[in-house]
C-alpha cells in the first residue's frame, strides 16, 4: 500500500446545487448528513476500473457518499498537537482509500483531487485548505480542514468534504463566496484559506492569503 507522508492535517450534470441542509456540529469534521438516496452511484470493482468508468465529479461524489466513513481516532493522530511532535503520518493514496474508504478530511480530499485530475483534468481540481480558529478536543488542537474545488463553465464547485460526503456545493462566483457560507454552516470562524495544488507542506504554494494572515505556505 503506497502512502505519502503528510506534513499537515486535517447523476446528470446540473448547473446549480442546493444549499446543504441544516447546520453542523462545530466540534467535529465527521459527517452531519449522508448522501441523498437519489444521488446516482457508479460502482466499480477496483480503483483502476473506477478510473475507466467515471467521467465527472458527480461520479466520484456518488461513490464518496455511499462509502466514506470518518475515522475519529485518525483525526486525533493528525491533529496539530500530534504533528508538532514531529512524527509524519501517511495520507492514504487513492487506490488504498478506494479499497478501505475510511479516513479523515485530508484523506478524502486527496482521493477527490487525484481522481478528478485523472478523469476530468479540464475541471482544474485543487485542494482547499481552511484554517479555523483552533478547537481543542481531548487535549488535541484541531484547526485545519481540507476539501476539493473544481471549475465548470466559469463557476466554482466544492466537494469531497468529510463533513458532507456525497454533496457538491455550488456554483459560486469565487472561493471567497463559498468560504463565507461554509463558515456559517460550520459555526466556526475561518482565520484563513488557501487553494493549493497539494496537501504536502513542503510543496504548498500560497494561492489565497487573507488580510491579517501571517501563516506560511
Amino acid at each position: 500500500m503506497h502512502r505519502l507522508i503528510a506534513a499537515t492535517l486535517c447523476f446528470i450534470c446540473v448547473p446549480a446545487l442546493a444549499s446543504s441542509p441544516g447546520t453542523a456540529n462545530p466540534a467535529s469534521d465527521a459527517p452531519e448528513h449522508r448522501v441523498d438516496a437519489r444521488t446516482p452511484l457508479s460502482e466499480a470493482p477496483s480503483y483502476r476500473e473506477a478510473l475507466r468508468l467515471w467521467r465527472s465529479a458527480e461520479d466520484v461524489n456518488g461513490w464518496i457518499g455511499a462509502h466514506f466513513e470518518y475515522d475519529t481516532a485518525r483525526a486525533m493522530q493528525l491533529s496539530e498537537t500530534e504533528r508538532n511532535k514531529g512524527d509524519g503520518i501517511a495520507i492514504y493514496a487513492p487506490d488504498a482509500f478506494f479499497a478501505a474508504p475510511s479516513g479523515v478530511c485530508v484523506d478524502l480530499a486527496r482521493f477527490g483531487v487525484e481522481t478528478l485530475r485523472a478523469i476530468a483534468p479540464q475541471s482544474n481540481p485543487a485542494y482547499v485548505m481552511i484554517e479555523f480558529a483552533p478547537l481543542s478536543i481531548a487535549g488535541n488542537t484541531l484547526r485545519r480542514h481540507w476539501l476539493v474545488t473544481f471549475e465548470r463553465n466559469g463557476q466554482h464547485y466544492f466537494f469531497a468534504d468529510s463533513k458532507r460526503p456525497g454533496y457538491i456545493a455550488g456554483p459560486y462566483a469565487s472561493t471567497r463566496e463559498f468560504i463565507d457560507e461554509y463558515a456559517r454552516y460550520r459555526g466556526r470562524e475561518v482565520v484563513a484559506f488557501r487553494e493549493v495544488d497539494t496537501y504536502e507542506r513542503r510543496k504548498r504554494a500560497l494561492a489565497t492569503r487573507q488580510p491579517g494572515d501571517s501563516s506560511r505556505p
